[in-house]
């Protein structure tokens, strides 16, 4: 059977003015970029007119294969509540945005085994589990800091963004 551990699990919430196109654009092409998944897909996009702003709910997942044993899986979530269009004045010129509230779930998960080698005898079973505690414990923790620190620096840099838009 496959394993699966969430090994990173953490939210980020901004209200204020922000770009939501550029937002999901910087966030789309930082996974891209640093963390190169071989698999990426936006399993769900909702959107829902409240009043005269907009709740937008979407879940992005995405996988890369770190070795034939492990693959890192990664799921992002970003809801926003009552966004409205707004137009602020910026060094004279009309500039067109979003205020509202934006959140990011931001979930790391180490799959071990992916491709079901093991699980073809009780043997085999036997043989994996000696295999990740005394063979590979340091193969695993190595694997989970960095499903950590790319977690983390994804939510981080969407902080940041939207930090710096706002400030803008």
């Amino acid at each position: 059977m496959v394993a699966k551990d969430t090994i990173y699990s953490s939210k980020a919430k901004y209200v204020g003015v922000f770009s939501f196109p550029d937002f999901y654009d910087f966030c789309y092409n930082w996974i891209m970029s640093e963390i190169e998944p071989n698999d990426f897909s936006e399993k769900s996009y909702s959107e829902k007119i409240v009043g005269d702003g907009k709740n937008i709910d979407i879940t992005w997942e995405f996988s890369k294969k770190l070795t034939d044993y492990f693959k890192f899986n990664g799921k992002i979530k970003f809801r926003t509540i009552m966004m409205k269009k707004v137009e602020l004045n910026q060094g004279g010129r009309k500039i067109k945005t979003n205020q509202g509230e934006i959140s990011i779930d931001v979930k790391g998960i180490l799959v071990r085994d992916y491709q079901n080698k093991f699980e073809s005898s009780a043997t085999l079973r036997m043989w994996r589990a000696i295999y990740e505690k005394w063979i590979i414990q340091s193969r695993v923790e190595q694997f989970e800091g960095k499903i950590v620190g790319d977690s983390d620096e994804l939510l981080n840099q969407a902080k940041a963004f939207l930090d710096l838009e706002g400030k803008r």
